[in-house]
């Protein structure tokens, strides 16, 4: 299956209301709903970070990820809340999502690394685009995660 999204980066306050509506909703149906999770979506972060969106020739929100600046939740930038529709897994736009991301996060801090903290199951997904796991495994909302970092380019 060939999916083509056109991207959207854009700071928080630049979002809109339905933009911004669309993300919250495709975070919930993903992190709360399917992955049956109980915990507080809109942490205070996403005003301190860039939103990539993706959107299909529908203007449906099918991708997105933010790209946290440095300093409020690790020293470096930090890529998180990366949701892909259901119906696209398996079809590599969820490579297509975090390429894009980190070009754009290699362009808005040249020179600088990038620390996540990842669902556990995913460490070869973020493998293959250069992050490698740091420590252990730790429990975050009762899901195993691991925190991984992928050296500047």
């Amino acid at each position: 299956m060939t999916v083509a999204l056109s991207w959207t980066w854009q700071r928080f306050a630049d979002l809109g209301v339905d933009a911004l509506y669309d993300a919250l909703a495709l975070r919930a149906a993903i992190f709360s709903v399917e992955q049956n999770c109980a915990y507080l979506d809109p942490d205070g972060v996403d005003r301190h970070s860039w939103h990539l969106l993706g959107r299909d020739d529908q203007g449906q929100l099918r991708a997105y990820l933010r790209l946290v600046d440095p300093g409020v939740k690790y020293a470096e930038p930090s890529i998180g809340r990366v949701v892909l529709d259901q119906a696209l897994r398996g079809s590599g736009v969820a490579d297509q999502l975090l390429t894009e991301g980190l070009c754009r996060a290699d362009a808005a801090w040249p020179g600088q690394a990038n620390r996540i903290s990842a669902q556990a199951h995913l460490q070869r997904f973020y493998g293959r685009h250069g992050y490698q796991p740091v420590g252990e495994v730790y429990s975050e909302d009762d899901i195993p995660h691991i925190q991984m970092w992928r050296p500047a380019p």
